[in-house]
């Protein structure tokens, strides 16, 4: 039998590691950020067009790279991180697998153009699908630029598998936001389809936060700071009442590489236990410093999970170092028993001295002489009092109980007479009376000839809602009420763009803007439905939605909108509602053109007849 197995074409095995290393634009401006760094550059910048489909170009002012260099770093496995398997474990670079540059070659057209500081020219390579189209001289500044274009050309299928242009910077914007917040000291700046997005100078940490997620984001942070022989922490998390429904603002950092990690993620909810309300997770920006022997970074091809040696150790550390300073800055709730409240110093005096007090005695007071009653001068007006009489004259005018006629007691009237219910009911008026019932605060049971209907009133206020909201969207007659104040919500950069997108949406509903600014919003005018208190609330989670759910060109963003305002204000489980609104739900559920499920395809209610019941008794 002939043989069959042979060894993969080297352009064909480069499209297949491709498809680890490179899965969407971001992972390749991952990459390139990443080089940049290791080439110890002081300014970065980052152009994108098209959402990195059209072109994703990197130019640092690094040490750059000599002309075989330039060559050799678009081979496979070409790296000078590394040079023997123990290096593996004592990593201080972002690359070291020499795969990148080799994957993005393969799948995309290429140009590099690089000048080390003390030549006086230039290498300019260009790359099309791993074929080498061009290297010469070039006249170039000191460090590198690189442009990826036309992204997956030669894998159509790889391609129509890309989101649309809002989803997929969304990505670019967060690997941009992972590589900026590692090192603060380095300038970034990023530019979109020509516009800036970000111009991020180098700073301290605190302020590269700030710089990326708003001027607003300063007041929301607790430093931490813990050095242990283990483990080096520093950094800041948010604090519990700025805790947002999304997870967008969590981020943990090993050795100035951004990683994710469930086990860590669940020591900082832990530490926040009983400061946050269901559903909100805690933001945080969290440094780690750890022995590079202890990890291993090798188990995942972007790099972004790692092994720890002994998580437990530092589960418990980042736990106590995260709660300690909670409590450190006031934001922990403590009780000392031992302390009487009634010795505090009230917060009106809290800040004042204690005067002398002043005391003033009458010297002709003599306790001996007998009290003379002053004589009042005449007034104006003048007034007479009448004496008073003895306590018989309050009863003057009344008559005792005997004089009382029975015809007396005949007029005298109640304002209102006391309704008492009969023990025997008729069964016709109990069903007039109560047609629905509420079971734990959940569901409500209606009554049908056939049986019963057990109703979800959260998924059935959110049908009734999202019909509504669907029509004041397509009708755009939605009634508004104005606030007395302007409610100003601050956001961060990204969340702005999101409410640019869906602003006009927004206003079709009854919500009405004063301004948008680059991190805040003015709303003085909100949807009639909508209290004043759920409005952030329901901003939040429409961005989120937004983030998680863009809609490509067969989705429809007014679709979207309904979904998540709906979402936001329907009654939750466990709200107690009186009969009529339980009947209230009921009506506008069945008056709904599709009252059978969710705006999230789930059922709304399930029948059970009759028959299933008597069933259940045999």
């Amino acid at each position: 039998m002939a043989d069959i197995i042979q060894l993969l074409p080297d352009h064909v095995a480069n499209q297949i590691a491709a498809g680890e290393v490179v899965q969407r634009p971001a992972s390749v401006v991952k990459e390139l950020l990443e080089n940049a760094i290791d080439a110890q550059a002081t300014s970065i910048k980052l152009l994108v067009k098209e959402a990195g489909k059209t072109l994703i170009q990197v130019i640092d002012d690094g040490k750059g790279m000599s002309t075989t260099d330039a060559r050799l770093s678009f081979e496979r496995h070409a790296t000078s991180k590394i040079k023997s398997a123990d290096d593996l474990f004592k990593l201080n670079t972002k690359g070291f697998r020499g795969e990148a540059l080799a994957s993005i070659a393969a799948i995309a057209h290429v140009e590099l153009k690089t000048k080390q500081e003390q030549e006086e020219v230039g290498t300019s390579i260009v790359i099309e699908g791993s074929e080498i189209v061009s290297q010469e001289v070039v006249v170039t500044p000191k460090g590198t630029s690189i442009a990826v274009k036309n992204l997956f050309f030669n894998i159509p299928a790889r391609r129509n598998f890309l989101k649309s242009n809002a989803v997929e910077l969304r990505h670019i914007i967060d690997e941009f936001h992972r590589v900026t917040l590692a090192h603060p000291n380095i300038s970034f700046a990023m530019y979109h389809n020509g516009s800036e997005s970000f111009q991020l100078p180098e700073s301290n940490y605190r302020q590269r936060i700030v710089n990326i997620f708003g001027n607003k984001t300063n007041e929301k942070l607790v430093p931490v700071d813990e050095d242990t022989e283990v483990l080096k922490i520093s950094g800041f998390v948010g604090k519990p009442e700025y805790a947002k429904k999304s997870r967008g603002e969590q981020f943990f950092f090993v050795n100035d590489r951004f990683i994710k990690s469930a086990y860590l993620n669940h020591a900082i909810a832990s530490a926040f236990e009983g400061l946050l309300k269901d559903g909100a997770h805690p933001s945080y920006f969290l440094n780690l410093q750890v022995d590079p022997q202890t990890i291993d970074i090798n188990i995942h091809p972007t790099k972004t999970e790692i092994k720890f040696d002994d998580e437990h150790t530092l589960y418990a550390i980042l736990r106590s170092a995260v709660k300690h300073s909670l409590g450190q800055f006031n934001i922990a709730p403590v009780i000392d028993f031992d302390r009487d409240a009634n010795l505090d110093t009230p917060y009106g005096f809290k800040n004042k001295g204690a005067s002398t007090p002043t005391i003033e005695v009458d010297r002709s007071f003599n306790p001996f002489e007998e009290e003379k009653i002053p004589v009042a001068k005449p007034q104006s007006t003048s007034y007479k009092k009448e004496p008073a009489g003895s306590w018989e004259s309050l009863y003057v005018g009344l008559e005792s109980k005997s004089t009382k006629t029975q015809q007396d007691y005949s007029e005298v009237q109640f304002e209102s007479d006391e309704e008492t219910a009969s023990i025997f009911t008729n069964e016709n008026e109990i069903e007039q009376q109560q047609s629905t019932y509420q079971l734990n605060n959940k569901y409500i049971i209606s009554k049908v000839k056939s049986g019963m209907l057990l109703i979800d009133q959260h998924r059935a206020h959110q049908r009734i809602l999202y019909e509504d909201f669907l029509k004041n969207l397509t009708v755009k007659e939605a009634m508004s009420q104005q606030l007395l104040f302007p409610l100003q919500l601050h956001f961060s950069s990204q969340e702005i763009t999101i409410i640019h997108q869906v602003k006009e949406d927004l206003e079709h509903t009854g919500f009405m803007f004063a301004s948008i600014n680059n991190d805040s919003i003015e709303i003085t005018g909100v949807p009639v439905s909508v209290p004043e208190s759920e409005v952030s609330i329901i901003l939040e989670q429409l961005i989120s939605d937004v983030e998680n759910e863009v809609p490509d060109s067969n989705f429809s963003a007014t679709d979207l909108l309904a979904k998540s305002m709906s979402k936001s204000l329907a009654i939750k489980t466990g709200q107690s509602l009186s009969l009529q609104e339980q009947e209230h739900l009921v009506n506008k559920l069945f008056a709904c053109k599709e009252p059978n499920v969710s705006p999230t395809n789930r059922p709304t209610f399930v029948t059970m007849t009759m028959d299933e019941l008597d069933r259940k008794f045999l």
